[in-house]
């Protein structure tokens, strides 16, 4: 199949929240205790709420920009493209990259709106939550019917008005929330505790996927704080790793058969092994640790809960079959770093060069759709789906790299993950 020909959804990309997100959805008694963005002395644009500044870090909104340009100073939205803000723009810019539809996480929140959590008044913070969510799935996307695929932020504070919220946004056509990686190193109860069950029972009756995008947890893969950043770009899929482990060991899949997880920017290369692992885990020691999977193998238990995600990743195409077909979707990561919008079509055909058409469509819309409850083809025909066909409908919008750079800072080479560590805001 030829890059022109393919249908594309990516089930990881992210929305850098626009100023007026909170306008027609907060109630008006906490109005003047919304996040609202804040330009700075030195030209930064900051949300601020309950009492923290949070920027939006500049290799957070990085497409179109020279990779010279990467860095993690805070930004302005007259420095980013307005695709990356603005839902009208957005879709153009999923046009001219050939991308029918999108999954998007959010930003100043944090992954799994740990910045909302943080609030001391609870009312308060659920209020500006579930007008995130409103605003996420009326407004984002619903403007553009069949492109966004609905995303909601969870209730971290409280799981019996987290799985209130899951079924008050599944009546919205929402069937994705995003979740930590870990609870615990919130401060909450971790993955093997009771405590999750009422969200864990919602998802379930609302066939809704709980989506972990790693750093979610809000910690980075850190070995040292002298340590190159390369290191913890490099360790990154290890977070998502220790998820994957600490789910599929937990009480949570054996209680709720009918869960699903999606490792949300994980990449799929490392699955084969880890697969490998955990099954000779369990064979070696189940019966002392007390394991018991029904009879059947944990890599059997994992492919039956966990949707696997890639962006670009040679080895995991090659070893797809001991990943499981109907167990891998694609990402685009528009517009962090590691995106190669838009150019992401060539990048995959080239990829997954000599996949059999009837794999590839799997992987790059068919397993998104079934996972997410998610149909694109009732709002625009097949035809009018594919990369050329949308890249069509684009033509004349300019995709150029090209500048964004007003020097506000001076540029270096080089950052240790301390100083990282101390901005993330994931």
């Amino acid at each position: 199949m030829i890059a022109e020909d393919l249908i594309m959804i990516s089930v990881d990309d992210h929305v850098v929240e626009p100023p007026s997100l909170f306008d027609a959805h907060i109630p008006d008694r906490y109005r003047d205790r919304a996040p609202r963005v804040v330009r700075t002395g030195d030209g930064a644009d900051v949300w601020t709420f309950n009492g923290a500044t949070i920027p939006n870090i500049g290799l957070n909104a990085v497409a179109g920009r020279p990779k010279e340009e990467y860095g993690i100073e805070p930004t302005a939205f007259d420095e980013i493209r307005p695709g990356t803000h603005d839902i009208d723009e957005r879709v153009k810019d999923m046009n001219a990259g050939g991308i029918l539809a999108s999954m998007n996480f959010p930003s100043f929140p944090g992954f799994s709106g740990r910045v909302f959590s943080a609030a001391d008044d609870k009312d308060l913070a659920l209020a500006v939550l579930r007008a995130y969510n409103d605003w996420h799935i009326d407004e984002w996307a619903g403007t553009h019917p069949g492109r966004i695929i609905p995303m909601a932020l969870p209730v971290l504070w409280d799981a019996e008005e987290c799985a209130r919220e899951v079924r008050r946004v599944a009546a919205k056509g929402c069937h994705s929330i995003t979740f930590t990686e870990n609870p615990a190193t919130l401060g909450y109860p971790s993955f093997h505790n009771e405590y999750w069950d009422p969200l864990w029972r919602a998802v379930c009756d609302e066939n809704v996927v709980v989506s972990i995008h790693l750093g979610s947890s809000g910690r980075l893969s850190v070995t040292a704080p002298d340590a190159p950043i390369d290191v913890m770009i490099t360790l990154q899929p290890m977070n998502i790793c220790q998820a994957a482990a600490d789910l599929l060991w937990s009480r949570v899949i054996k209680k709720f058969p009918g869960i699903r997880f999606a490792l949300s920017e994980g990449g799929t290369g490392w699955i084969p092994y880890f697969l490998d692992r955990v099954d000779r885990t369990y064979d070696m020691h189940h019966l002392w640790t007390g394991q018991d999977f029904g009879g059947r193998l944990p890599s059997e238990v994992f492919r039956e809960h966990f949707l696997t995600c890639f962006i670009s990743d040679p080895v995991g195409v090659r070893l797809r079959h001991d990943i499981g077909i109907g167990n891998i979707a694609w990402e685009c990561d528009y517009p962090h770093s590691d995106s190669s919008w838009p150019h992401a079509p060539e990048e995959l055909a080239e990829v997954a060069a000599g996949v059999p058409d009837d794999e590839l469509n799997k992987i790059t819309h068919e397993n998104a759709m079934r996972w997410y409850s998610f149909d694109p083809f009732a709002h625009r025909s097949r035809e009018a789906s594919t990369v050329g066909a949308l890249r069509a409908e684009a033509a004349g919008h300019d995709v150029s790299v090209r500048s964004y750079d007003k020097g506000r800072f001076e540029k270096s080479v080089g950052i240790e993950m301390g100083r990282l560590s101390g901005q993330a805001t994931a």
